[in-house]
């Protein structure tokens, strides 16, 4: 028996079922393969460790010989979450394979294929993302060992095609299928009114404690880099792509500074004065980058690369060989300021600090650098020796 989860989330006073990700569908299916493929067994469940910590039973669909090869099936849950991927087939054939140096983890039917720069794996690779991937291997090591792995790993969706039409794939230059994601192995769902409910339960948890400083950035890409930065000290409160609600909040509840941290990809977006950043709103990320190359002199040529880039990775890329990257993202901080400061109006000093995976922080406003350096100083105690930090705080 299949030994029931039941992670649940209150969200507001509505209580959501937690699913898990085709990444996570993946690897369970590679440890079901693995298990078979070694003893002959067939689970009917596989305990999956998740990247969140969080060890889930995941239900085992299918399992068959194909060749030389064992193929497993599990179908994606995602729960009460709404995702076009919810209930696919996410198929895995471990393929024994002497000439394989290692593990060898590609797509099949229904996996799209990266042909375009500036996404996380490279173009021509199969769109399964570097989390998925860990996972997969982890789970092969836990059942096999660590020595004398020769496998191609074969991961397949036989309905990917047809559902990737219903995903942004196609825009980003992924074709021919879905991608196998996940950064936690989790998926957590959220109604829009409750998330902004459970934002602003945050914020008030924030100023209930006296502060009024307010590190602000949509997800976990920003909340990984600010835990490497100056800023580590600070407690940021992630708001997805609700940056405008989030800010009109803020201030209602009295916060004095914000700084707002986070990917480039989604920041980017404010300088069209865009504050709910999610791309079914509104994605203007090439018409950004191209209207403000063409304020700093980008020729025709660029200006018409830069429109038919796909990701602001790739954007950046292009201004780069034409030394215009600089002046560019000097221009967008700028003009994302602008739109920052109407939105929190007078009384609030509100910055904007925008990064990326493989440079780290890329550009700040003025008004963000200031924050971001005001910020980072030592409090007096942490300057201090330790016996005058403690005479201080006693005479407080």
């Amino acid at each position: 028996m299949i030994p029931a989860w039941n992670l649940e989330r209150y969200v507001g006073q509505k209580k959501l079922r937690c699913g898990f990700t085709t990444g996570s569908a993946a690897a369970a299916a590679t440890h079901a393969a693995a298990q078979y493929l070694k003893t002959g067994e067939i689970l009917e469940y596989v305990s999956l460790p998740t990247p969140k910590g969080i060890v889930i039973p995941v239900p085992v669909e299918t399992i068959r010989r194909e060749g030389a090869g064992i193929v497993c099936g599990v179908r994606k849950d995602g729960g009460d979450d709404i995702d076009a991927t919810d209930g696919l087939l996410i198929e895995v054939k471990l393929l024994p394979d002497p000439s394989v140096d290692g593990i060898l983890i590609t797509g099949g039917l229904g996996v799209g294929t990266v042909t375009k720069p500036g996404l996380e794996q490279p173009v021509g690779q199969a769109a399964i993302n570097r989390v998925p991937r860990m996972m997969i291997e982890t789970e092969i090591k836990r059942v096999l060992g660590e020595d004398s792995l020769h496998l191609q790993v074969i991961i397949s969706v036989p309905d990917g095609v047809s559902v990737a039409k219903k995903t942004y794939n196609p825009y980003l230059g992924i074709v021919g299928g879905i991608s196998i994601l996940g950064t936690t192995g989790i998926v957590e769902p959220f109604s829009v009114e409750a998330l902004i409910e459970t934002i602003s339960l945050d914020l008030s948890t924030h100023r209930a404690q006296g502060e009024t400083r307010l590190l602000l950035t949509p997800g976990n890409y920003g909340s990984s880099f600010l835990e490497q930065s100056a800023l580590a000290n600070y407690q940021p409160v992630q708001c997805s792509n609700f940056i405008g609600e989030s800010i009109d909040q803020a201030v209602r509840m009295g916060f004095e500074e914000i700084l707002l941290v986070g990917h480039i990809g989604k920041l980017v977006k404010l300088a069209g004065g865009i504050m709910n950043t999610h791309s079914r709103q509104a994605d203007c990320r090439a018409e950004l980058f191209t209207a403000h190359a063409a304020l700093a002199g980008a020729d025709a040529c660029t200006i018409a690369r830069l429109m038919q880039s796909n990701t602001t990775d790739e954007s950046l890329q292009i201004l780069r060989e034409v030394d215009l990257a600089e002046p560019v993202l000097q221009s967008l901080a700028k003009k994302a300021q602008q739109y920052l400061n109407r939105r929190a109006g007078d009384g609030v000093q509100i910055g904007i600090c925008m990064m990326n995976l493989s440079d780290g922080l890329l550009v700040q406003s003025e008004e963000g650098r200031k924050l971001w350096n005001e910020w980072s100083k030592p409090s007096i105690e942490e300057s201090l020796p330790v016996s005058e930090s403690d005479r201080v705080i006693r005479n407080f």
